[in-house]
């Protein structure tokens, strides 16, 4: 099924259910008309990073299921899926061939090796100094090898994610081969994760390098276009990073809007939203919640610095149960520039300021991306947090057939599904429709037209009341 202007779910295959069969029945049960597409996080074998180090990509992990559940629930629903560009698991046959034989490793070429990358073998501290890094040291793992000789391969994320050199040929094929795969069995849109970090250059920050980095995002278009497919590059950054791709006609994420709009309801403004959205593309996917943590680096420049520790500030006092220790290296939370919350608990558990935010979102230029957690208002889960240490867990709560059930019952996610189904249906959310917004004082004004039909969100960002009219001209 193509892409289709419908509100997408991102979830686990074994969040909403214990498995794809049993997310299946509840999107059919509950979520029908809601939704329109699904993100299935990653779903293939993987030895770390709940999916991100996958092992290979010609099977599906056999505690979800296989890949005909994955094209049955494709059949209903327009699919994302996820490719690491940027790596792959130390444990795929790739990596642990090249361990084995080194030289005489077919693989050898997929990695990079810092004897060959670094002129002198290694990096000088003005050139680690250079790189966009995530850990405070050069990026690398000391492999050891089979025959006992050990060798600095290059690592920018867990030691489980080994990155791959994608300028070398064997790469380019595996990239290629995936990619096709993907798209046959069901995939409408592929998600490339940690893009910018997939191009190494020596001497330079070694993230988002042009003019080289265009030439593999064309590749990738290229080859997913022959199958009728799109690619989303995931990028987290500095908001132009991602305007620039959206200026060549790529889809990009709107990674701004969950804190600019935590932002209007703390404050009760709607001015930095307002610019935000008068500048924004429409060909889009809008977010609030997603499986990481709430992104502070995407609104540098968008909201005045003072601002942006206002907010964060804030989020730690209001939110429910959001402590500062949750997004540090205590929780192996390796980035500093994301909270971690569920976004209902980061609007304090409080049902109308959710609503409105919600609102807002499916108002915004773009299709809307609804987390699993955030689809069910699902508070801050402190207990799986506290059983892994993993701060980002306090936003990947396990939902069982019956939670999902009783969790129908909740007004906020009746609410939320009755929101949901006007954002799928009304004709003035059209990507080929306009936006206009309106601000004065805590009053945030949204309408939306196409052709003859208007819709309009008329709302208050003190009280969170809202109402939408709409009308046909």
């Amino acid at each position: 099924m193509n892409l289709q202007n419908k509100i997408m779910l991102i979830t686990y295959a074994d969040s909403m259910g214990k498995n794809l069969k049993e997310m299946h029945e509840v999107l059919n049960k509950y979520y029908k008309d809601a939704i329109g597409g699904v993100h299935i996080l990653p779903f293939f074998p993987s030895s770390a990073d709940r999916g991100f180090a996958p092992m290979c990509y010609d099977k599906v992990d056999e505690t979800f299921g296989d890949f005909s559940d994955i094209e049955e629930i494709g059949r209903e629903y327009y699919l994302m899926f996820d490719f690491m560009v940027n790596h792959i698991s130390a444990q795929s046959e790739y990596f642990q061939d090249f361990l084995k034989n080194k030289e005489n490793s077919l693989y050898k070429d997929m990695f990079i090796r810092y004897k060959e990358f670094w002129k002198n073998g290694e990096p000088t501290q003005e050139q680690i100094d250079k790189i966009y890094k995530r850990k405070p040291r050069a990026p690398y793992i000391e492999a050891e090898f089979a025959d006992g000789s050990k060798e600095k391969i290059w690592c920018t994320f867990c030691t489980e994610q080994i990155d791959l050199d994608v300028t070398k040929e064997k790469t380019r094929e595996f990239i290629k081969n995936t990619l096709k795969e993907m798209c046959c069995h069901g995939a409408s849109v592929i998600r490339l994760d940690a893009f910018a970090y997939a191009l190494k250059k020596a001497d330079t920050s070694c993230f988002f390098i042009e003019p080289d980095i265009w030439k593999l995002l064309y590749d990738i278009e290229n080859i997913v276009k022959e199958e009728g497919a799109e690619i989303l590059p995931e990028i987290h950054e500095h908001y132009t990073i991602p305007m620039k791709i959206a200026d060549k006609g790529f889809w990009i994420y709107d990674f701004a809007l969950p804190v600019l709009t935590l932002h209007a309801l703390y404050n009760h403004t709607g001015k930095y939203l307002k610019n935000w959205m008068k500048m924004c593309p429409m060909k889009q996917f809008t977010t609030l919640d997603t499986h990481d943590g709430i992104g502070i680096v995407d609104v540098k420049d968008l909201l005045p610095d003072e601002e942006i520790e206002i907010v964060k500030e804030q989020l730690y006092k209001q939110g429910a149960n959001v402590k500062k220790i949750y997004s540090s290296e205590a929780y192996n939370n390796l980035d500093i520039y994301q909270v971690n919350t569920t976004y209902y608990s980061a609007l304090g558990n409080n049902d109308d300021a959710y609503l409105l935010a919600r609102a807002i979102q499916f108002f915004a230029p773009g299709i809307p991306q609804v987390y699993y957690v955030g689809m069910l208002a699902g508070s801050n889960d402190i207990e799986l947090m506290e059983r892994t240490k993993n701060g980002r867990d306090i936003n990947r709560h396990y939902y069982s057939k019956d939670e999902i059930e009783d969790e129908q019952d909740r007004t906020v996610v009746q609410k939320l599904k009755e929101l949901m189904i006007l954002r799928n249906t009304h004709p003035a959310f059209s990507l080929d429709g306009t936006i206009e917004i309106q601000t004065n004082g805590d009053r945030l004004i949204i309408t939306r037209k196409y052709g003859s039909d208007s819709i309009t969100l008329k709302s208050d960002l003190t009280t969170y009341r809202f109402e939408i009219e709409t009308r046909r001209e």
